[in-house]
């Protein structure tokens, strides 16, 4: 868990960094700490998953990742208190995507709530 002391905007940077690691995508417990019970995400291939679903996606991957994600032009912006939105850039495997995420803080610290992924050619 992401302690709530810190800034609102680099909490949400340290756990959106954290969900694209390598051990941390591979355990389904790790991930589910940082990812809100209501949790979304409309996927760059346009599918809309919930939590369950993509954490055992993603936990039960049987090809997973060999390098780690690149990101780039990370920007934060605290939207209201206990509300931050980041956008970024990945790339992993020849596949670059835009990315948006928003970060809700509550009793259990900042978790991720929604995310989106648009893949991008430039």
């Amino acid at each position: 868990m992401i302690d709530e002391q810190d800034d609102p905007v680099q909490s949400a940077i340290s756990g959106e960094l954290r969900l694209l690691d390598r051990e941390v995508r591979s355990s389904a417990a790790l991930m589910g700490e940082l990812m809100d019970p209501e949790f979304r995400e409309i996927g760059a291939s346009g599918r809309l998953w919930d939590r369950d679903s993509l954490i055992t996606a993603i936990s039960q991957d049987p090809d997973p990742l060999t390098a780690p994600i690149a990101v780039s032009d990370m920007e934060g912006r605290l939207l209201a208190p206990g509300l931050v939105h980041l956008a970024y850039v990945s790339e992993y495997d020849g596949r670059r995507a835009r990315r948006s995420s928003v970060w809700r803080h509550s009793e259990h610290g900042w978790r991720l709530y929604f995310h989106q992924g648009t893949l991008s050619t430039y």
